[in-house]
């Protein structure tokens, strides 16, 4: 089994990376191989509209972007797959909306292809925004037909500066939880 955890935060190294690699920690903890994906790095270019992939057999998405590339291939190879944002004017970042909207498309013209894995959002914010910004990439997760774990609070931390994302010990601990109970539910699936 595989989880792929995905940071949608411009800034390498920062509290939303944290969050997600703690809870890759976990999974991988339980013996579950982890693919870590920053975005910081990747300008993937947004969805254009323009059909290609509704009308392609090709599980791809048409738009040339190097930034994209192979990205497809890592949402399907995971059994499991983690979204981490910080929140930008109350919503995620269009860093993890550029990929998750070009994913989706493909998704639903070919159905079954996140079917049924499993899904978690961990959010990092300064002060508010995070409710939203945690349903945002569930209704993702949904919309996907993929299973989503709960935890002890809403999967959020929070955190301005780089690093003080960890002073948030319930927020952690709630990372944790979710990363365990994505494990636990992904092993009741393979049985």
């Amino acid at each position: 089994m595989r989880v792929l955890g995905v940071s949608g935060s411009p800034r390498p190294g920062g509290n939303t990376d944290i969050l997600v690699h703690t809870a890759l920690e976990v999974i991988g903890g339980e013996g579950i191989e982890t693919d870590f994906l920053s975005l910081a790095d990747r300008p993937i270019k947004p969805c254009m509209a323009c059909a290609g992939c509704m009308k392609s057999d090709e599980i791809r998405c048409v738009q040339q972007d190097p930034a994209f590339e192979g990205m497809i291939d890592r949402f399907v190879a995971a059994d499991g797959i983690l979204l981490g944002s910080p929140v930008y004017f109350g919503s995620a970042t269009p860093q993890i909306m550029a990929l998750l909207d070009r994913v989706g498309y493909v998704a639903r013209k070919h159905k079954g292809l996140l079917r049924r894995k499993v899904g978690a959002a961990v959010v990092v914010a300064r002060r508010a925004g995070q409710n939203f910004t945690f349903a945002q990439l569930n209704y993702w997760f949904l919309i996907a037909e993929m299973i989503v774990p709960g935890s002890t609070y809403w999967n959020v931390a929070f955190g301005a500066k780089q690093g003080e994302v960890r002073d948030d010990s319930e927020g952690m601990d709630t990372v944790r939880n979710v990363a365990a109970n994505m494990v636990w539910t992904m092993k009741q699936l393979a049985k």
